[in-house]
């Protein structure tokens, strides 16, 4: 799946480093909004265990299936994910360009159609018809020339000229600016294995960095200049102090104002000394500079370190212009890394181990809620004898607990994702989800839940849950209304679990293929909290045992009624 899922990547230009994407999925198992906000749950669950948000839009891959086969290929896949260290995925940031060459690049060329296709490079193109065109080439600091056989003669003789082979290698420095974004994620990369191919790319372009890196080399200034050539008169004066000059030689020095021989040698010497270009100096006494040729060597110097620099990138053209494609691949596989660690992850937290089978029974054993801490391995199950279980018990005792948890396990299953114990379901056509009402008891919306129970779809492998129904209408004929539902759905060979409190009026008029099951407290600790354990016992009807609630209201806040109450319902109060 590595390559459907890069694909995937790369079809819906996904970054780690851009705002999330919303990509929908096109079917939907879950037919009730209840169902879906349980799936959503399931989801936000997930993603935390995930560092780039774009990494979430993944699961569009993952799109609800009753495709048996590509479940078991998802299961292949995510069944052989290992633990990866990914604490360095925080670390990378977005990148941000900092780095431009020191020198501005014009580019030249006498082709009319090179011409057009410069134009759309991010630098200046010239068009050269004559030779008048070249004369403001002069002061420019790299001129990179390309198709330019009528004038690569004159523009040899400019020292800033960097004649290039193709179109591709034309500015190259813009690719530099590109990779300079990277730098710190480079540098993070460069010590990580988290990927082959990624590692592959990383040792490809590391090495590049040091283009924007370079040492700038020692340049020569004007001040520089100045300050050699008043240490050059100084040196040639203390010298000429400790000189005995020959009566010829001062006479030569006043009558034809001219440097003895012996004074020109020293002064040749001291320049020569200095390691500067004799040719900058005028040899005379006291020394001075031909300033004409002072502005010629600076600019010349500068020419030739940009020309330099142009010329080390130029011979990296081949890795430099794959620099674009190359960071995009980083950026997919970075996303798919987050994906496949952040997945393990989520799976070792929760204690996912053994992934979910195909069944034409619903059997769950010993597993355990993910949106739990601390969660209490559960198990239920559902059969072909009995296809509906009406589930009783005490108020937070786990009923709805249960119903939820039966959903994430279809979500996992469909995922292809593991699982806590052992599971074995059927790979549902439809499920239903009916929530418990939040409101109060009303016509509204009674027969709002009557008409979302009439338009069920009963497909191949319908699942319905639902949590106290009752609630939406009268005690007396609730009862009857949800065993007639129990009734009906299970002649359409549907999966039903039933939440409520009216077991025992269910009971009595009990459906064939139906068993009450009941969650039972047992108690209350020292805490006054409820003791209760949260496994259904099957065949038993669990009371919701108000009285317990009763008496640890009695115990905790100590108010007369509750005592009252208490009392009474322990028969101490006739």
């Amino acid at each position: 799946m590595k390559k459907e899922i890069l694909d995937f990547i790369n079809e819906n230009a996904l970054s780690p480093f851009e705002d999330k994407k919303t990509i929908r999925q096109n079917y939907n198992l879950f037919k009730t909004n209840d169902a879906k906000a349980v799936h959503t749950k399931l989801l936000t669950k997930i993603f935390q265990s995930f560092e780039f948000t774009n990494t979430e839009n993944l699961f569009s891959l993952l799109s609800f299936t009753e495709d048996i086969n590509e479940i078991e290929k998802r299961k292949d896949f995510f069944s052989n994910l290992v633990k990866r260290k990914r604490d360095f995925l925080i670390k990378l940031i977005r990148p941000k360009q900092f780095w431009k060459p020191r020198y501005e690049v014009v580019v030249v060329t006498e082709n009319e159609e090179t011409f057009i296709e410069l134009k759309k490079l991010d630098c200046p193109v010239q068009f050269v018809t004559s030779e008048q065109d070249l004369a403001s080439l002069e002061n420019c600091e790299v001129v990179q020339v390309i198709d330019c056989e009528n004038y690569s003669p004159l523009l040899e003789t400019l020292p800033q000229t960097v004649f290039l082979n193709s179109i591709e290698e034309v500015y190259l420095e813009r690719y530099l600016s590109l990779l300079s974004g990277w730098k710190d994620n480079l540098e993070i990369l460069e010590k990580e294995e988290f990927d082959e191919e990624g590692k592959e790319i990383v040792k490809e372009l590391f090495p590049l960095l040091s283009l924007i890196q370079e040492e700038k080399r020692k340049k020569l200034t004007k001040r520089d200049i100045d300050e050699k050539i008043n240490e050059i008169n100084e040196k040639i004066q203390e010298k000429i102090k400790n000189m005995t000059l020959s009566g010829a030689s001062i006479f030569e020095i006043v009558s034809k104002n001219k440097i003895p021989k012996e004074i020109e040698e020293l002064t040749k010497q001291a320049i020569l000394e200095s390691k500067l270009p004799s040719y900058l100096f005028n040899v005379s006494i006291p020394v001075s500079l031909d300033e004409r040729e002072v502005e010629k060597f600076l600019k010349k110097q500068d020419a030739e370190e940009f020309t330099s620099s142009s010329e080390i990138i130029k011979r990296n053209a081949r890795l430099l212009i794959q620099i674009p494609e190359k960071l995009k691949r980083l950026e997919y596989l970075l996303l798919y890394f987050d994906f496949i660690s952040g997945l393990f992850e989520f799976f070792e937290k929760n204690d996912l181990k053994n992934m979910i089978e195909n069944s034409e029974e619903l059997f769950i054993e010993n597993s355990k809620n993910v949106f739990l801490d601390k969660a209490q391995p559960i198990s239920f199950n559902l059969t072909r004898e009995f296809r509906c279980s009406v589930l009783t018990g005490a108020n937070s005792g786990g009923k709805t607990t249960l119903l939820e948890h039966i959903l994430q396990i279809i979500s996992l299953m469909n995922f292809g994702f593991p699982c806590s114990g052992k599971v074995n379901i059927p790979v549902f056509s439809e499920v239903y989800y009916f929530a418990k009402n939040k409101g109060s008891a009303n016509k509204g919306a009674f027969e709002t839940l009557l008409t979302q129970m009439s338009q069920i779809w009963t497909g191949k492998r319908t699942l319905i849950l639902a949590d106290e129904i009752e609630s939406v209408t009268e005690p007396g004929v609730a009862g009857q209304i949800i065993s007639a539902t129990c009734n009906y759905f299970v002649k359409k060979n549907c999966f039903l679990v039933i939440a409520t409190h009216l077991g025992q009026e269910i009971q009595k008029r009990l459906p064939a293929s139906t068993r009450i099951d009941g969650i039972e407290a047992k108690g209350l600790n020292e805490n006054f909290d409820l003791i209760v354990d949260h496994n259904p016992v099957l065949g038993r009807l669990a009371n919701s045992t108000p009285e317990l609630i009763v008496e640890k209201m009695a115990n905790s806040q100590k108010l007369d009624y509750f005592i009252y109450l208490n009392d009474y319902l322990k028969g101490k109060i006739i």
